[in-house]
């Protein structure tokens, strides 16, 4: 991938081109690790839905350790979604090319950090297992609260239940029969085409992230997580380094200044 393409996808200055390619990558990665995640710990982490209802019978149904887990999962989502927004916050107030990419590099990370406690999963599950949920929660609301800032809440990566919606709602809107000329202010009802291509493609590789994945763990185990790690970086890495780069370059500057300056002061 060419550099310009890859610092275009996650840059500060957003088009809608970009916000759809961006929206691509990151709807595979969230396919392929929650059905990687279900593999590893019976359950889906992408959504919150299921996991608020399951909460509520396991209240029900007086199974509170259930409960406790489910909760931790909520939170885990919701302090993910949190962490996005303060490393976004933070990294504009610093004037940083990276604010989006942040998220993203910590996502790797976090993902690398589940293909390592994927090892332990067999020998505690009583802690492993409550605490892989949390994690990949955590990384479902990092993810979700990220692409929602960059597309201003017009596009989410981790479920596909507002997805689909949308896709019926343009499909409909399809689907009307404009029977009546218009009159007055009164428009025909057209189809979004745009929006309708680009959501039915999400959801296509939200689908083709989970296949891939569920192949790649029931094949390689948790090393799966690896290249998906590996692809976040890579969207991420360029504006990271157009931030680390030039402070590296003033800072090995600096050091070499001093050292002259010693060998100056030396030579008096």
């Amino acid at each position: 991938m060419p550099i310009t393409y890859l610092r275009s996808l996650t840059a500060r200055q957003r088009t809608a081109h970009a916000n759809r390619q961006l929206a691509g990558f990151l709807c595979f990665v969230a396919g392929a690790a929650n059905a990687g995640g279900f593999l590893a710990v019976k359950q889906y982490t992408s959504h919150m839905s299921g996991i608020v209802s399951a909460m509520a019978d396991d209240l029900v149904l007086g199974n509170i350790a259930l409960l406790l887990q489910g909760l931790g999962a909520f939170l885990s989502f919701l302090l993910g979604a949190a962490c996005s927004a303060i490393t976004i916050n933070w990294a504009r107030r610093n004037s940083l090319r990276s604010e989006y990419a942040l998220p993203l590099v910590l996502e790797a990370g976090l993902l690398l950090c589940f293909g390592l406690m994927g090892a332990q999963l067999g020998l505690k599950q009583w802690l492993f297992v409550p605490a892989t949920v949390m994690l990949l929660c955590f990384m479902m609301g990092l993810q979700n609260a990220m692409i929602t800032k960059v597309s201003n809440a017009e596009i989410r990566t981790t479920h596909v239940t507002g997805m689909v919606t949308d896709i019926g709602i343009e499909l409909g809107k399809l689907c009307y029969w404009n029977w009546a000329p218009p009159l007055g202010n009164r428009r025909p009802v057209t189809a979004n085409h745009t929006k309708l291509r680009m959501l039915s493609l999400l959801v296509g590789l939200f689908f083709g992230g989970g296949v891939v994945g569920a192949l790649a763990f029931n094949g390689i185990g948790y090393t799966a997580t690896i290249p998906l790690a590996a692809l976040l970086l890579l969207v991420a890495l360029v504006p990271v380094l157009d931030d680390v780069l030039p402070r590296l370059f003033l800072l090995l500057r600096a050091r070499r200044l001093a050292r002259r300056s010693r060998r100056w002061g030396r030579r008096r």
